[in-house]
C-alpha cells in the first residue's frame, strides 16, 4: 500500500513540477513573459486544486479512498498529457487547471489512509516515507521532462509522462485497499461529521492555523524556487536544457529525500517526547534555510553553488512529516481527511497559488535594471519569507499541547 501511494505521489509531483524545467522552451515557443510563466507554474494549478480538495476530502471521510485517489490519478495524468497539445497561453492555462482538478483527489485521502495503517508514534516517519514522492517526483519530472524536451520537444514530455500516469491508475486501484476509517485508533468508530463541525473543531485550535500558515509561507518560497531554479541555471550560469535537468534533478533528489526523512525521524522522536516537537523541528529548519539559500544564490561558482543548494533543499522540506502528523492529531479520526484538506487549502493557496507568480512578477520588474540576473535577485528577495515561517512554527509549538485531541495526546 505504501509503495503504491509513494508511486502515485511521485507521479503527482512529476505532473505538478515538470513545467518548471520546461519553462524556457515554453516561453520561447508561446512567447510568454516571466509573469505569465509564473501563472502556469502555480496559480493555474492552484485555482481548482484548492477549491475541490475540501469536498473531495469530505467524500474520502465517507467512501473508499482508494477509488478516489485512482480516479484523480487518471484525471490529472490525462490533463498533463493535454498540456502537450496547447497552442497558446490560455490553452495551457486551462490544461494546468485541469491537472489541479485531478490532483485535488490525491493528497488528503492518502494522508487519511496512512493514519489508518500506522499508529501515532510511527506516523511522522510513515508520512515522511509517503512524502518522498515530492523529491522523487520533482527529480523525475525535471530529469525526464528535460531530457525528452532536449531530444524531441517539450510537448512530448507532457504527453509521454501524462500517458504513463493514465496507465498506472488501474494498477493502483487493483493493489490498494481501504482498511476502513479509524482502524489504528481505539474506541468505537464514528460517522464522518458535517463540514461545519470540522471547521468549528479546528477554529478553536490556534495550532492548526499557525501550522497551516507557517507551512504555506514556506511553501510559497519552495514551490516558487522549484519552478524557477532551472531558469536561473540557464540565465545566470548558462547551462543548456540537458545540463540543468541533470543538475537540478540531483539537487531535488538528494537534498529533498534527505530532508524529508530526517524531518520524519526527528518529528517522531521529539513529538513523542512532547507535542511541541512537531512544530519546533520546522521552526529551527526554516531559521537555517534562509541564510543557506542566500549564500547559495550569492555564490558565482557553479559547482560550489550546486553543493550549497543541497543544504536548504533538505532543510526546507523537513517540516512535512512533523506538521502533517500534528494536523492529524488535532482532530478525531473521522475528521482527518477533511481537516487535512483544509490545511492543504491554506498551504496550496499560498504556496502554489503565489510562489512562482510572485517570483516571476518581481523578476519582470527588475529585468530592465538587472537583465538576466533579475530572476536570481527575485528569488533571493523571496527567501526572506522563511523568517516569517519560522516565527509561525515557533508560535504553534507553544499551543500544540493544549490543542491536541485528548484521546490522541501522549500518556
Amino acid at each position: 500500500m505504501m509503495a503504491m501511494l509513494v508511486l502515485a505521489y511521485t507521479l503527482n509531483f512529476v505532473d505538478r513540477q515538470i513545467i518548471g524545467i520546461l519553462a524556457e522552451p515554453i516561453k520561447a515557443d508561446l512567447k510568454l513573459t516571466d509573469a505569465e510563466l509564473g501563472w502556469m507554474g502555480g496559480t493555474a494549478f492552484a485555482l481548482f486544486y484548492t477549491a475541490l480538495a475540501i469536498p473531495l476530502a469530505m467524500l474520502a471521510d465517507r467512501k473508499d479512498r482508494s477509488w478516489i485517489i485512482a480516479i484523480g490519478l487518471a484525471l490529472w495524468s490525462a490533463a498533463t498529457a493535454a498540456c502537450g497539445l496547447a497552442a497558446n497561453f490560455w490553452q495551457l492555462f486551462a490544461a494546468r487547471m485541469s491537472v489541479g482538478i485531478g490532483e485535488a483527489a490525491g493528497v488528503a485521502p492518502a494522508y487519511s489512509l496512512i493514519t489508518d495503517y500506522y499508529p501515532p508514534q510511527r506516523r511522522a516517519r510513515a508520512l515522511a516515507i509517503f512524502s518522498l514522492g515530492i523529491p522523487l517526483g520533482g527529480a523525475a519530472g525535471v530529469l525526464f521532462g528535460g531530457l525528452i524536451a532536449a531530444r524531441i520537444d517539450w510537448r512530448y514530455a507532457f504527453l509521454i509522462i501524462g500517458l504513463l500516469g493514465v496507465l498506472f491508475a488501474p494498477l493502483f486501484k487493483f493493489i490498494v485497499r481501504d482498511p476502513g476509517h479509524g482502524r489504528s485508533e481505539e474506541g468505537p468508530r464514528v460517522a464522518a461529521p458535517a463540514l461545519g463541525l470540522v471547521f468549528r473543531t479546528i477554529a478553536s485550535k490556534p495550532a492548526f492555523w499557525l501550522l497551516s500558515f507557517g507551512a504555506g509561507t514556506a511553501s510559497l518560497v519552495s514551490y516558487g524556487l522549484a519552478f524557477w531554479i532551472p531558469s536561473i541555471l540557464a540565465r545566470s550560469y548558462g547551462l543548456d536544457l540537458t545540463e540543468r535537468s541533470l543538475l537540478f534533478a540531483a539537487i531535488l533528489l538528494i537534498g529533498g529525500a534527505t530532508g524529508i526523512w530526517l524531518g520524519g525521524v526527528a518529528g517522531d522522536r521529539l513529538g513523542n517526547a512532547h507535542p511541541r516537537g512537531y512544530a519546533l523541528v520546522p521552526a529551527v529548519a526554516f531559521a537555517i534555510t534562509l541564510p543557506a539559500y542566500l549564500l547559495a544564490f550569492s555564490t558565482q561558482t557553479l559547482w560550489l553553488s550546486s553543493l550549497l543548494f543541497l543544504v536548504p533543499g533538505a532543510l526546507g522540506l523537513m517540516w512535512i512529516g512533523p506538521v502533517v502528523t500534528a494536523i492529524t492529531r488535532l482532530v478525531p479520526p473521522e475528521m482527518r481527511a477533511t481537516a487535512a484538506a483544509l490545511y492543504l487549502f491554506i498551504l496550496n493557496l499560498i504556496g502554489l497559488g503565489l510562489g512562482s507568480t510572485v517570483i516571476g512578477a518581481i523578476s519582470d520588474a527588475l529585468t530592465v535594471r538587472f537583465g538576466d540576473e533579475a530572476l536570481r535577485y527575485s528569488a533571493m528577495a523571496t527567501t526572506s519569507l522563511y523568517a516569517l515561517a519560522a516565527l509561525l512554527m515557533w508560535l504553534a509549538s507553544r499551543r500544540l499541547s493544549r490543542d491536541l485531541e485528548p484521546s490522541l495526546s501522549p500518556a
